[in-house]
């Protein structure tokens, strides 16, 4: 079968710079790569042809052949297909295995120190929590390696075997032309032992799960979508190591306020005539009721600050501020007073009547008639 044009295989254009072939080259690998299609053949084949496409084209030399003789520019010139690669096998498959194992570090997969797995919660408090700290009591449920075996899978009294086909060490090697690839061990599932009789007490699998209650001290300031680490408090490993337990903080909505960082914002209803001739009011903050100045002719909307009223800053320890917006309010309802005096206020104003507004309108629209 011919071979196929090494700009398809990637997915480029023959214009394409060294970056952009790079970046089609390891998409391609990603996608294809034999660890992640465990036995897919045609992935395996895609993977190679792609990497053959790439260590061509990489090259300034192989790609100017190659650009002007095909592939036939490139026998019997030193290019015998997936070789060695050198430096680019340095270059790329250590961005590749990064992206496989979370880690730039040549492939190598990151190995928790601790042992147990890290564990994550989510706790919601209420403003009031978050401004002045609190104490909470948490229940989680945690996996602890099984009392009947003591982590190790097998029944009391019975034991594992070591993996024949991976000699125990969980891992397989596969030798995929220029490098060598682990691959975990598909008969024993890369734990390098077999289970003959497994434990009825947790069913072979080494741990039980209990729900596991615990104290947590919420810092004043706190906020949402912060996390605090207990360090040990994760899941126990089946040699006694503990990971950590982080909790997330998620802040319940409040009725009045509004939080922004260290900030505190609230809305104060005000009438006409203590924005119109000032007065003294009292608005609520975070820890009780505090008065606040209204000085005369304040519009609605206007917002005044209260120093020291918002929240504490973790970091720093400087307390923020509130901000309260004064919103102007109508009455709905005028007693007969109320309406009498503001009545000879609209005539000192020269506001007009209702029925002398619709009797003006009435005279421009005979204008038109």
């Amino acid at each position: 079968m011919a071979k196929r044009d090494y700009y398809e295989v990637l997915g480029c254009s023959k214009d394409a710079s060294q970056d952009e072939l790079k970046k089609a080259y390891r998409q391609l690998a990603l996608k294809y790569h034999p660890d992640k299609n465990p036995g897919n053949k045609e992935a395996e084949d895609l993977f190679k042809e792609g990497s053959e496409a790439y260590q061509v084209l990489s090259s300034p030399e192989t790609r100017d052949k190659y650009d002007r003789f095909g592939h036939a520019g490139l026998q019997g010139g030193g290019f015998e297909g997936f070789g060695d690669l050198g430096g680019f096998a340095e270059d790329i498959f250590g961005d590749l295995f990064g992206a496989f194992f979370g880690n730039t570090g040549g492939g190598r997969r990151a190995q928790s120190t601790r042992g147990g797995r890290d564990l994550r919660v989510e706790l919601s408090i209420t403003l009031e929590e978050a401004v002045f700290g609190i104490e909470k009591e948490i229940s989680i449920p945690k996996p602890y390696p099984c009392e009947g075996c003591n982590g190790t899978r097998a029944k009391k009294g019975t034991s594992a075997e070591s993996c024949k086909h991976c000699g125990g060490a969980g891992q397989v090697r596969m030798q995929q032309g220029f490098f060598t690839i682990q691959r975990p061990c598909s008969v024993c599932g890369g734990q390098g032992k077999i289970i003959r009789e497994p434990c009825p007490d947790c069913g072979g699998r080494g741990e039980m799960v209990r729900n596991s209650t615990l104290k947590v001290k919420i810092p004043a300031g706190i906020n949402h979508g912060q996390s605090l680490k207990l360090r040990g408090e994760g899941e126990v490993s089946a040699r006694g190591q503990a990971g950590d337990l982080y909790v997330q903080i998620a802040l319940i909505e409040h009725k009045l306020f509004r939080r922004q960082d260290t900030e505190l914002l609230c809305e104060v209803a005000v009438s006409y005539a203590q924005a119109a001739l000032g007065s003294e009011i009292e608005v609520p903050t975070i820890d009780g009721k505090t008065s606040l100045k209204i000085p005369a002719g304040t519009q609605s909307g206007t917002t005044f600050r209260l120093r020291g009223k918002g929240i504490v800053d973790i970091q720093s320890g400087r307390k923020g501020d509130q901000h309260v917006r004064a919103i102007l309010v109508v009455p709905k309802s005028l007693s007969d007073k109320e309406r009498e005096l503001l009545e000879q206020l609209a005539v000192i104003q020269g506001v007009p009547k209702m029925d002398e507004e619709r009797s003006f309108l009435d005279k421009v629209k005979d204008l038109f008639d």
